[in-house]
């Protein structure tokens, strides 16, 4: 019989609906019960797309002996760390103080008051690589909470009055300064890997907002080579290597060794929301044809495999097929051959394919050889080569759908959604793609309408027409920064006028009378603390991504407030930005809007006249980062709601741009090369 699991939306906590575990949602029942019980709450925090989460689920969560333990001692909560990030970053943090590290499956035991006093994260069912069994740690919780429970709530206690100190500590400091970002940059050349590229060991992750930063200090600092290389060949290196999907685009989670082959196979929306945008800015400041195919490939994977008909992006596609971690995307050297006959040759030397394969016995496709070093020692037509290897990954990608696919989590997160949508509206106008710009419209809109409250509030996650939970920060700062992204592909007003107003809400609810911004709203379930995580993570923390909409605001209204906040919230995290810039590189990019000063340019005529073509492409086709663009058409009502257009008008009704800093124009022009050069200015 199904547990309370069953009406949850959340795929991860319907994966768990048939445990022998008496699973409950985290919901005021759980918590209500282990008081009236006086049992301790076993909390199990986990997601989809995560291998080793299955692995405990399969060995522990589905055996009725463990089961049977978990029900009798302990009140059991499954959670969903998509859905509910203010607990995982809660119960994460006390992990950490506890083990020094963190992961998932996450595995924390609370009082019933939620505060938490013992956790790890992944238990296997029999003692194995000096981890305890997990039954032999459900005994222990139970042993020490009857028989030395005193011990247990002091130390629970000193645990709980760590986290909130931490939560609350400010971080001080004054606003940034360019020194702060070469110091930054310092930084990230004495962590780069200069033989694999990127930042760290294995494993290794993939450091969007870091890249992003790098292609952006290229523009204020142009006499220093070295933060666009380490940008590019990092770019590179992932794309080439198996974290990249050679066949279907888009990326794996990350990379389990240091030289990006081997990936950890789940995929992530966010992760290539970021890495598609990322890859696109990196073609349009270089002109790098490898840049803008990844980032096309990416997207067209994302339209293609993680769209909902009604116009959301899922989250995830897992790691797991048919049971195996990565099975759906290996390969065996005879599969190759059958499939492409004369052209495997080709395809072998290029993407490394041999016989003993490069992970356990299969071949992880990724790039070792060009097409024109393998077309030269196989003696064939460089033209034709390519013109074959195009053809032969069709034809790979064409046997591949017939496997069976990774499970996929089809819930739709609001900042996730956020993400992509301004990826997919910048690359829509950069990359003249009209496919791309009815994804990101038929998006934003349904972001507008199902995932919105009646009184404008949004909400966390969707699922199959049935919208829950009351949205974090990190939801408003993403989806408004989307918002932004999709007005300046398609200068419609309803698009800034929402963008604002979630802006509004955000900065009225998640604000710290201290300074910064909360992750909850003020109104937001209570919990035993109420986190204010500054840190970016895989994702840009709602605070950095909030203070970046805010400065893009204050460029578009000319109101002191939106940027007085932001340059709050920048000197707030100052010393941090600079002493590790890889945990604090949303922030670093937000610090590059202020310090370059924002280019405000406001156009008045009709979109149809070719002059103002000229001018949107010269706007759209290279990398500005540090541009607002605001459009009227001309003949049309002004626009009221945008401030940087009014008064606008367009002398003798020619097309014309008004290009501002700090709301002072310089004189109107109104042709494309007057237009550059004042951009320039």
């Amino acid at each position: 019989m199904p547990n309370r699991l069953a009406t949850a939306t959340s795929p991860y906590l319907l994966q768990h609906q048939d445990n022998p575990v008496n699973w409950y949602p985290w919901g005021p029942d759980a918590l209500a019960l282990a008081q009236a019980e006086d049992k301790p709450i076993f909390l199990s925090i986990g997601y989809a797309a995560c291998h080793w989460c299955h692995v405990m689920a399969h060995e522990s969560f589905e055996d009725p002996a463990i089961a049977a333990l978990m029900n009798e001692h302990f009140v059991n909560i499954k959670v969903d760390r998509e859905e509910r990030p203010d607990l995982d970053a809660i119960y994460m943090g006390a992990v950490v103080a506890l083990t020094g590290q963190g992961g998932w499956p996450m595995s924390v035991f609370l009082a019933p008051d939620g505060s938490p006093f013992f956790g790890g994260t992944y238990y296997p069912p029999t003692p194995r690589h000096g981890l305890p069994a997990f039954s032999q740690v459900l005994r222990g919780v139970h042993t020490a909470w009857t028989q030395r429970r005193s011990d247990v709530l002091i130390g629970g206690a000193d645990l709980l009055a760590h986290l909130q100190a931490t939560a609350q500590a400010p971080v001080g400091g004054g606003a940034p300064t360019r020194a702060n970002l070469a110091e930054a940059v310092r930084a990230l050349k004495e962590t780069y890997d200069g033989g694999h590229h990127g930042w760290g060991r294995a494993p290794k992750f993939p450091q969007p907002m870091t890249i992003e930063f790098l292609l952006r200090y290229r523009l204020l600092v142009p006499d220093d080579p070295a933060p666009l290389a380490m940008a590019t060949d990092t770019l590179r290196a992932m794309a080439r290597g198996g974290m990249y999907d050679q066949l279907g685009g888009g990326f794996h989670r990350y990379s389990v060794d240091a030289r990006w082959l081997v990936p950890h196979f789940e995929k992530m929306l966010y992760d290539n929301a970021q890495l598609a945008r990322v890859y696109l800015h990196a073609w349009q400041l270089t002109s790098d044809a490898e840049f803008k195919r990844v980032a096309t490939e990416t997207l067209d994977y994302v339209l293609r495999e993680m769209t909902d008909p009604a116009g959301g992006f899922y989250a995830s596609q897992d790691a797991d097929s048919e049971g195996e971690e990565g099975r759906f995307f290996v390969w065996d050297d005879n599969e190759i051959e059958t499939v492409l006959g004369a052209r495997a040759a080709l395809f072998r030397r290029v993407y490394g394919v041999v016989p003993r394969g490069n992970f356990e016995g299969h071949t992880i496709l990724s790039v070792v050889e060009s097409v024109a070093e393998a077309a030269q020692a196989l003696g064939l037509d460089p033209a034709s080569a390519v013109a074959d290897l195009a053809e032969a990954r069709q034809m790979l990608l064409a046997h591949r759908e017939r496997r069976v696919h990774p499970g996929r989590d089809d819930k739709v997160l609001a900042a996730w959604n956020g993400l992509m949508l301004a990826t997919l509206a910048e690359a829509a106008v950069a990359l003249e793609r009209a496919d791309y710009l009815a994804a990101a419209r038929r998006n934003a809109d349904f972001i507008l309408t199902a995932m919105r409250t009646a009184e404008g509030r949004l909400l966390r996650s969707w699922r199959r027409g049935e919208a829950r939970l009351a949205a974090y920060l990190e939801d408003y700062a993403a989806v408004a920064e989307g918002l932004l992204a999709i007005y300046q592909a398609t200068f419609d007003e309803r698009y800034f006028l929402a963008a604002r107003d979630l802006t509004d809400i955000a900065r009225r609810r998640f604000a710290d009378p201290a300074g910064g911004f909360f992750d909850t709203a003020d109104d937001h379930e209570a919990l035993v603390l109420r986190p204010k995580d500054v840190q970016d993570n895989a994702t840009p923390s709602g605070s950095a991504l909030l203070t970046t909409v805010l400065l893009k605001l204050g460029a578009y209204t000319g109101e002191p407030d939106y940027a007085d906040a932001a340059v709050m919230a920048l000197a707030g995290v100052g010393p941090m930005m600079s002493r590790y810039p890889t945990g604090f590189a949303q922030w670093l990019c937000a610090a590059t809007f202020d310090l370059a000063g924002a280019v405000e340019v406001a156009l008045v005529g009709s979109d149809d006249a070719p002059v103002m073509r000229r001018m949107l492409a010269e706007l759209r086709r290279p990398y500005r980062p540090f541009q607002v663009v605001a459009h009227s058409q001309q003949g049309a009502e002004m626009a009221h709601g945008i401030p940087l257009l009014a008064g606008r008008t367009s002398p003798d009704g020619h097309p014309t741009a008004y290009v501002c800093r700090d709301f002072v124009c310089r004189q109107p022009v109104i042709d494309v090369e007057s237009l550059r050069a004042s951009l320039a200015g």
